[in-house]
């Protein structure tokens, strides 16, 4: 956690030129509207242009592709990801400039401090969803607030909704170099707790010890709602001596959902009971028992503001997922193509566990490792989590911001994976899976590509058929 005292206020630059270095990110791009909506003079830059460089540019603010040192030239403030590192020439001018430079995280927390409720939603998976559904949530109940969500949501206009109403902020808290301990929360969620974040974090324990920290942040009168299915959770906000809720599948939790069952598309119905007693029946739009969960999440917030329950149900009702998240690309030859972020071991579960809702004959499953030190870390994990799976294939590594130092290889996880029963095979490149998939998959197959990497990108070569 940074030294708050060290770190200038955003305020002292109202009449000043405010720079973003890596302004196309996705979080990035939508802090940089907050600040031009309170009338900051923002500009930035980023490697490419892409959606996030489009809105900005649409809503006036000036973006330079390509990071360069003349791009800083005459600014008073650089905000900066972990991602720019101080060897990026914009960085170094900015040094040798004594122009002051503070993180991502950092702004996000002050721009926090101007709000009376912060709601964090956190958790090692789910929050992008869980935020977004709240954000739909609000917007059904008349509520204009901000959201920042750290995904591509099309109903936030690229991930961020800058409101009217200045008492809520709604925003991921995210985990990663513990970003989270910046913000000014007044309501958290942690969602689940799970070894992710490998590089920055020694072990779960050290994870632990970070949400342990960001539970201590509410004040007296805040409240933190728990996964009750979720050990660790459970054993951290019970510990914590906050006020807390628990939501989740277990009999024991203060909200729950029953009676799941899925429509012919994968999407769930349930009925949502509170202390034992029903409060409605919700069905979904999206796919997957992981979905009902975040809803839970969403709903536990939603009903602590006071929010009524026919906007709940209505705004569950035409949730879409974000960018991403079981992004259906189409169907070629009457196969379907999805694409889900999911790059953790518990995410690949829960993501082909979806998919097995959807109709189906058989389930391919593309997967791309794109972390040579998580493949290595988690490789007990990563090898049964693709049980859901009828086949896997395994291009190589995707090298992200890691070097290969010999850690894994991707036919040391097709071994693997085979071993544990999964039909799995090597394929270098995703030319060599276009050829194997397409004299292989039939009508009525599925195709779910997984990872982090360019995935997302490649996978829609996979749908050219010569």
């Amino acid at each position: 956690m940074s030294d708050k005292n060290n770190i200038p206020s955003i305020k002292d630059f109202a009449d000043k030129k405010i720079f973003f270095s890596g302004i196309g990110g996705c979080s990035m791009n939508g802090l940089a509207r907050i600040l031009h909506s309170q009338g900051y003079d923002v500009s930035g830059s980023d490697r490419t242009q892409n959606a996030f460089t489009d809105m900005l540019t649409k809503v006036g603010i000036p973006v330079y592709i390509g990071q360069d040192a003349k791009n800083v030239k005459g600014s008073d403030l650089l905000i900066y990801t972990p991602a720019v590192k101080p060897d990026n020439p914009e960085r170094i001018y900015a040094s040798e400039n004594s122009i002051p430079q503070i993180q991502r995280k950092d702004l996000l927390g002050h721009i926090t401090r101007e709000f009376e409720r912060v709601i964090g939603i956190a958790g090692c998976h789910g929050k992008t969803t869980i935020t977004s559904m709240m954000a739909l949530i609000l917007q059904h109940a008349n509520v204009d607030a901000t959201v920042h969500v750290g995904g591509d949501v099309a109903f936030l206009d690229a991930g961020t909704h800058v409101g009217t109403n200045n008492d809520i902020f709604v925003t991921e808290a995210c985990e990663y170099v513990e970003s989270f301990l910046e913000l000014t929360p007044i309501i958290e969620v942690i969602n689940n707790i799970d070894d992710d974040h490998l590089d920055y974090f020694k072990n779960i324990e050290t994870i632990c010890k970070a949400f342990e920290k960001y539970i201590a942040l509410l004040p007296q009168e805040g409240i933190v709602f728990g996964c009750g299915d979720d050990p660790l959770v459970v054993d951290l906000i019970k510990k914590s001596g906050k006020q807390y809720a628990t939501y989740g599948f277990g009999d024991n939790c203060n909200l729950t959902a029953k009676n799941i069952t899925f429509d012919n598309l994968g999407n769930p119905s349930f009925d949502c009971y509170k202390d034992g007693t029903l409060l409605f029946s919700a069905s979904l739009n999206v796919p997957g028992k992981h979905n009902v969960m975040n809803s839970l999440a969403a709903i536990s917030v939603s009903l602590h503001l006071g929010i009524d329950k026919d906007a709940i149900v209505s705004a569950l009702s035409q949730y879409t997922l974000t960018k991403r998240r079981f992004e259906h690309y189409g169907k070629v030859n009457g196969v379907d193509f999805f694409h889900d972020y999911a790059h953790h071991p518990s995410e690949i579960s829960a993501c082909l566990a979806a998919a097995t809702n959807c109709p189906h004959n058989k389930i391919w499953c593309v997967f791309q490792l794109n972390s040579y030190s998580r493949g290595k870390t988690l490789y007990d994990k990563y090898i049964k989590c693709f049980k859901d799976a009828d086949f896997v294939l395994v291009p190589d590594i995707y090298p992200g911001r890691e070097q290969d130092k010999g850690l894994i290889h991707a036919t040391d996880l097709v071994k693997g994976i085979s071993i544990e029963g999964t039909d799995c095979t090597y394929l270098p490149t995703f030319e060599d899976i276009r050829d194997y998939l397409w004299k292989n998959a039939n009508p009525g197959d599925i195709v779910v590509g997984v990872g982090s990497g360019d995935i997302h990108i490649q996978l829609r070569t996979l749908m050219d058929v010569d």
